[in-house]
């Protein structure tokens, strides 16, 4: 059976171009970065070489990136170190209540430690209301966390106008951009953020491997301890060959690439939106406007199909989805997303699906993708 892929929220396919560097470098790179023979420092220059392309797509200093093993340690890294560097300033942190499990679980884990955590709510299209932080904001306030793309219901956060907000204010400002870089053009100095944190394999990278930009003079101590390696930031002998991945599925989605995958994408939003309305399928859309939320993430309410069953049947037809977070699709517990849209009673936390598209999707994709769910809920 020849399966339509629609969980690139969850991961993507790793690009060929991508494999193929990593095949080189695992073959012919395999020095240690660290050490300064003939195979470290071959090791070293891809390292930077990697580091250069990445801190331009950002528009950040070379120095100002950190490699990770991904979205989760960057997000437990930039918010836990954060706390504890600055807690002689106050223990008051501010986030959302639909950000993702990695960041939700450190803010659990700060509050066992004697911080306290404001959690922002969200309308039912899935925004913060910006009044709302500067309510919550205190003179003790040390860290503020916001996503900047949610990756359940796409909502864009106003990333640039909450760090205007902060401008003034001692509280680091921290942004969790794993559904965004990549998709969306980021330039950290214009957006006035201090932390931010991605992962590869959410644009056609290898897993296990990310970045975190700390803004130049921030000085977080190490999250993980040992040797000296990314200047003494992140412990652990750099994974040259995925780093290298990283580099080449960076250069794949410049910003001419990001803003053709984007229209295309939205259409395909679009046309989803139309191929199930004219087929009489009974649904609505999760979150913001079609047009206003990410172009590669859509959620639909499909009215009367649980989740779980509705996610089964589209698997057993070749169409793979998502009930939600691939961090909590095992989970028995609902979106906790969608719960703090519409509250954990809606019948929308159990009955509806996420569609993710990629730079590998196609129109005939979507075109199966609608045919089968149409045939499935009539």
């Amino acid at each position: 059976m020849e399966h339509v892929y629609l969980d690139n929220a969850a991961t993507t396919p790793v690009a060929p171009q991508v494999v193929s560097a990593m095949t080189t470098a695992l073959n012919k790179n395999f020095g240690n970065a660290s050490t300064p023979n003939f195979y470290g420092r071959q090791a070293r220059a891809a390292l930077d070489q990697a580091r250069m392309v990445i801190a331009k797509q950002i528009n950040a200093q070379e120095n100002e990136i950190v490699f990770t093993s991904g979205g989760s340690e960057g997000d437990n890294t930039a918010i836990i170190q954060t706390a504890l560097k600055q807690q002689h300033l106050g223990k008051h942190i501010i986030t959302t209540a639909i950000e993702h499990e990695a960041v939700l679980k450190s803010m659990q884990y700060l509050e066992q430690l004697g911080f306290e955590v404001t959690y922002l709510p969200v309308d039912q299209k899935g925004y913060i209301n910006l009044s709302d932080l500067k309510k919550a904001l205190r003179p003790e306030t040390i860290l503020v966390s916001i996503m900047m793309v949610n990756n359940e219901v796409g909502v864009i956060n106003p990333i640039k106008k909450i760090g205007q907000i902060l401008q003034k204010h001692q509280a680091i400002f921290h942004t969790d951009a794993v559904q965004a870089f990549g998709h969306q053009s980021i330039d950290v100095q214009d957006l006035g953020v201090d932390l931010l944190t991605t992962s590869a394999h959410k644009l056609n990278g290898p897993k296990m491997i990310g970045f975190m930009y700390e803004r130049s003079g921030l000085s977080l101590p190490p999250f993980i301890k040992g040797g000296d390696q990314e200047t003494k930031r992140r412990a652990g002998t750099e994974n040259v060959p995925a780093i290298v991945g990283f580099q080449v599925a960076v250069e794949l989605h410049d910003a001419d690439k990001i803003r053709q995958d984007q229209e295309r994408l939205m259409a395909y939003k679009q046309r989803i939106i139309q191929e199930l309305t004219n087929n009489g399928v009974e649904f609505a859309v999760n979150g913001p406007k079609v047009a206003d939320g990410a172009p590669n993430i859509l959620n639909l309410w499909i009215k009367g199909w649980s989740t779980s069953v509705l996610q089964i049947k589209l698997d057993l037809a070749g169409v793979i989805i998502s009930g939600g977070s691939a961090c909590t699709a095992g989970s028995l517990e609902p979106s906790h997303v969608l719960s703090a849209l519409f509250g954990a009673d809606s019948q929308r936390v159990n009955e509806s699906i996420r569609i993710s598209f990629d730079t590998f999707t196609s129109e005939s994709d979507i075109l199966k993708f609608t045919d089968i769910l149409s045939q499935i809920v009539q």
